[in-house]
C-alpha cells in the first residue's frame, strides 16, 4: 500500500512492518436517531458498504503498529457522532505494508458521511444506506462511489480535491445532477446530458427525489455512469 512521506531534518522516518494484525469492532446506535460518521484514513484500502445490524461493524487489518485506527462514538441528544480515524501516515515502511478497512454501516439510520483519504483506494457503496449527505476528500489513488440506491429523500454529495481517479455510479430512477467546478481533468459521462453546465440523467426534473453531486478541483479523471 502507499504511504505518505514526512521529512525530518532531511531524513525520512522509517516505519517497521510487523505481523499482520486483525481487529474487529462493533458500535451500537444507542439513542441516536441520526448520525454523523467521520472516516479518516492516511493510506491504504477502504471498503464501505451497508448491511450492518449495529450502527457500524468493522474489520481492520494492518501491519504497522502506528496505523491502528481509533474508533470513537458519542451521542448528544438524538444525534450520534461516529469517528474512525488514523494518525497521518508519516515515514517509509520497510517491507510490504498493508492497511485495510472493511466497514459496514446500518441501512436504516440517517447518516451524514464524511470521508477523508490520503493515498490508496476507496470503494464507497451507499446504495442501501439512508444518506443525508456525503463529503469525500480525495487524496491520490482511485475512488469509486456507488449512489445507485432508491433514495427516499434529497441529499447532496461533494467530492473535493485529490489527484487520482474518481468513478461515480448514479441511479436511473432518481434524478441526479453532477456539477463540475474548477481544475478538473478529463470527464467521461455515460447516460447523462449537459444542462446549464451540469450533467443530468433522464430522471432529473421528473422524480420526487434529487441527488446533487458537486465535484471540485484537482481530480485527474472522472467517470460518471448511470446504472
Amino acid at each position: 500500500m502507499m504511504a505518505g512521506i514526512e521529512v525530518f531534518a532531511g531524513a525520512c522516518e522509517v516505519k517497521q512492518v510487523g505481523e499482520l494484525q486483525r481487529q474487529s469492532q462493533s458500535v451500537e446506535v444507542g439513542e441516536a436517531r441520526s448520525v454523523r460518521a467521520d472516516l479518516r484514513m492516511g493510506a491504504g484500502e477502504l471498503n464501505l458498504t451497508g448491511g450492518a445490524d449495529a450502527l457500524m461493524e468493522a474489520d481492520f487489518s494492518y501491519n504497522v503498529d502506528e496505523w491502528k485506527p481509533e474508533v470513537d462514538y458519542e451521542v448528544s441528544g438524538d444525534t450520534g457522532e461516529l469517528s474512525v480515524k488514523q494518525d497521518i501516515i508519516a515515514g517509509v515502511p520497510v517491507g510490504e505494508a498493508r492497511n485495510e478497512w472493511d466497514i459496514s454501516l446500518n441501512d436504516e439510520v440517517p447518516t451524514n458521511l464524511v470521508v477523508q483519504m490520503g493515498a490508496g483506494e476507496s470503494n464507497l457503496d451507499l446504495d442501501s444506506l439512508t444518506p443525508t449527505g456525503l463529503t469525500l476528500h480525495m487524496g491520490s489513488g482511485k475512488t469509486t462511489v456507488d449512489l445507485t440506491g432508491d433514495y427516499a429523500r434529497n441529499f447532496g454529495t461533494s467530492i473535493e480535491g485529490g489527484v487520482g481517479e474518481a468513478k461515480v455510479l448514479l441511479p436511473s430512477d432518481v434524478g441526479a445532477r453532477v456539477t463540475p467546478k474548477g481544475g478538473l481533468g478529463k470527464i467521461n459521462a455515460e447516460g447523462l446530458r449537459r444542462e446549464d453546465g451540469s450533467y443530468v440523467n433522464e430522471a432529473y426534473g421528473d422524480s420526487e427525489v434529487t441527488l446533487d453531486v458537486d465535484i471540485q478541483g484537482g481530480v485527474g479523471r472522472i467517470t460518471l455512469e448511470v446504472v
